[in-house]
């Protein structure tokens, strides 16, 4: 297959270039400014495209084994794959969890099966009880890329600070979602203006802040490097810029959800804007893009999180917490923060590619001769409206909403595992 005419953007050597790429077997074969294809050769033609690092996301939810209504490996798969995404690193929170060598095994073999890369991530405590370390040594030799009990906050301090220690000892990430349940009286909605017009007791960012707070102190001592998931606050992002500088190996996840939305989101779209930890203030949005901006927050991370119609129509309280995330992620990025100026395109594939494989150490996330053909091709400036999904649910708030910035193709392993249907 010969790519062309494109405009490579690889994060990776920070480099920006126009030139044809031949992919053979899977690997990046030439790369040149006019590439001849042989008459069995595949051309597709990318003018006006941008072909970057296939896009990788730290954190997302297949939902398999155990809540497969909501997403498959293979719909998960399709999902990602029409986002841009060649790998994935999906969380631990499944039925059964992943805290046995098992489940994980049971999990890769399938998703080997799929056409793009799925990694998964081992519970930090059996049974996402905050009680007793899992054995992340054979967890980890049998393939586990990370370590996290996303979905629930490790509130045992000591608890977490061995984690770390094991994480460290390990050279693997230990992902932590902060919020103190304490805290917490409607999970999914931020405690103030619109939770008092909605007339419920949210989830006060200190319910956040809190244990960022402990979590930096304790990345700082340990060594480990700490994933803080999802961060929503503007005080968080502020510890953790403040305990970068002093050392500390940490890294934050910032949501396409929280640097584009805040709570008044949750007037308009109701339980699809219902998320953990939630939409915030106007204060909070600019403080990650804010974050964003100087490297303080390094990963852009979907939390893709599906949940049937079913489940999303009842009554707030009750309603689960989550949104897909997959298929507008890169749109999102590129309306929210480049197109406004808050970052530059390079900066975003940056946080969406390359930060990502350095932290889980993949050798993916760049285009060169003899890498790995994973990538994906889009059209920078073409507008368009999500109104369906490959994902088996549609949970978004982005639905009906003009983007910019649409996939065009994704390539991983040298094949073609989404196209644009407007292009046939």
């Amino acid at each position: 297959m010969i790519i062309k005419n494109g405009l490579i953007m690889d994060p990776h050597t920070n480099a920006s270039y126009k030139a044809d790429l031949r992919i053979q077997d899977g690997i990046v074969e030439e790369i040149g400014p006019t590439l001849s294809a042989a008459p069995t050769e595949e051309c597709i033609n990318t003018e006006g495209f941008i072909i970057a690092p296939g896009l990788i996301d730290t954190h997302t939810h297949f939902r398999d084994p155990g809540f497969t209504h909501k997403e498959t490996l293979h719909t998960g798969a399709l999902a990602a794959a029409g986002g841009g995404f060649t790998s994935v690193i999906c969380m631990a929170n499944t039925s059964p969890v992943v805290d046995s060598v098992p489940v994980l095994q049971d999990i890769l073999e399938r998703a080997e099966q799929e056409p793009i890369r799925i990694f998964q991530a081992g519970t930090v405590s059996h049974g996402l009880k905050g009680q007793a370390l899992t054995d992340m040594q054979s967890l980890k030799e049998a393939g586990a890329c990370g370590f996290t009990d996303d979905g629930i906050p490790i509130t045992n301090a000591a608890f977490c600070y061995e984690a770390m220690k094991a994480a460290k000892m390990l050279d693997v990430p230990i992902s932590l979602h902060e919020e103190d349940p304490a805290f917490i009286q409607n999970n999914g909605i931020n405690h103030g203006k619109v939770s008092r017009q909605m007339e419920l007791y949210g989830s006060p960012a200190v319910a956040e802040e809190s244990l960022v707070a402990r979590d930096c102190m304790l990345a700082l001592r340990s060594g480990a490097h700490v994933v803080i998931q999802h961060i929503s606050s503007r005080y968080s992002v502020e510890l953790v810029r403040t305990f970068r500088a002093m050392g500390a190996k940490l890294h934050a996840e910032a949501t396409p959800h929280h640097f584009s939305l805040t709570e008044e989101a949750l007037l308009s779209h109701g339980t699809l804007a219902k998320m953990n930890p939630p939409l915030r203030t106007e204060e909070d949005r600019q403080a990650i893009i804010q974050g964003l901006s100087d490297g303080t927050i390094d990963l852009i991370a979907t939390d893709h999180a599906p949940h049937s119609a079913e489940e999303k129509a009842k009554p707030f309280p009750e309603a689960p917490s989550g949104i897909i995330g997959l298929e507008t992620a890169l749109s999102l990025g590129i309306t929210s923060l480049v197109r406004p100026g808050h970052l530059t395109m390079m900066e975003l594939l940056e946080k969406m590619t390359v930060n990502p494989a350095k932290l889980y150490h993949l050798p993916y996330g760049k285009i060169e001769q003899g890498a790995q053909a994973d990538l994906v091709i889009f059209d920078p400036k073409e507008r368009w409206i999500p109104d369906s999904y490959l994902s088996m649910s549609s949970n978004s708030p982005f639905t009906g909403n003009e983007l910019y910035g649409k996939v065009k193709y994704t390539l991983c392993r040298g094949r073609i595992v989404y196209a644009d249907p407007a292009l046939s």
